[in-house]
């Protein structure tokens, strides 16, 4: 049984979808088919149940996966312990953690070539320059990137919620609409925070604001909650787990959503670029 199978295996059970697996692994996804049959073959059952429609886990694939993630955990670690120590991977970010990141760390250290992420808490403009510059090896940015010095790859997408003062009038509802928040309470922080979010969000709205942006998402959180008709907008994934007495947060209907990018230097190579991309993508 080879750890590529295993890996192979995992990863389709993740995206439980062969194309987008393939797009993760960098193959063709006749490979990945080829290696979860040989897998199969080997182990005597079946992993997953294919149709033209989806592909699911068996009850002997449920079982399996837990293993084989745990094997691979431990290959890694043989490397290390072998003198293949894991690569450290500087990764520039905001300071909040999501799922989506955990998700992501966890990938990466159990990869065929395992990587040892590094956090590195930076605004967004300085960010984008330790890329560029090579004292980071990708960056993670909410909102379209154009530049012709790095490359910028999208890699997932997340709703934007409305985030209310809990007694705001739509504070009771389970969606609203954009278009019926009074654009008088809108508040936005100021582009200089985060320039790529702040013109996506800005892009999202119906029309243009009526205040100035000021300050930072901290500034803004608080005039947003003593102001009973105040209101932003945020990532939803950034919001996860937070709790306030003063907010509360409601997804929109019709719903809008915001790209995420890894963004890598020219000369980062395309296999690492295609491996970075997947460990963040939907």
């Amino acid at each position: 049984m080879e750890l590529r199978a295993l890996h192979y295996f995992v990863t389709v059970a993740e995206e439980l979808h062969f194309g987008r697996a393939a797009q993760r692994l960098s193959i063709v996804q006749s490979a990945v088919s080829q290696q979860i049959t040989r897998l199969e073959r080997e182990l005597g059952v079946r992993l997953l149940e294919r149709t033209s429609r989806r592909v699911r886990l068996t009850p002997a694939g449920e079982r399996v996966l837990a293993t084989a993630r745990e094997t691979l955990a431990a290959a890694a670690r043989v490397r290390v312990v072998a003198g293949e120590p894991a690569a450290v991977l500087r990764i520039g970010t905001a300071s909040c953690a999501t799922w989506r990141l955990d998700r992501a760390l966890d990938r990466l250290r159990v990869s065929e070539r395992p990587a040892e992420p590094k956090l590195i808490d930076l605004p967004v403009t300085a960010r984008l320059a330790a890329v560029r510059d090579g004292e980071l090896d990708l960056a993670l940015v909410r909102g379209a990137i154009a530049s012709s010095a790095m490359t910028v790859v999208r890699a997932w997408s997340e709703p934007v919620h409305a985030v209310l003062a809990r007694d705001h009038p739509a504070a009771g509802t389970s969606a609203i609409g954009l278009h019926l928040l009074d654009p008088r309470g809108l508040r936005l922080p100021a582009r200089e925070s985060d320039p790529p979010l702040h013109d996506a969000l800005l892009a999202a709205l119906p029309v243009a604001p009526l205040r100035p942006p000021a300050g930072d998402v901290s500034n803004v959180l608080f005039e947003v909650g003593r102001d009973p008709g105040g209101w932003t907008l945020m990532p939803a994934e950034q919001l996860t787990g937070s709790r306030s007495e003063r907010l509360l947060h409601v997804p929109f209907d019709p719903p809008v959503a915001v790209d995420g990018h890894v963004v890598t230097s020219l000369a980062t190579p395309k296999p690492c670029v295609a491996s970075y991309v997947a460990a963040f993508a939907d």
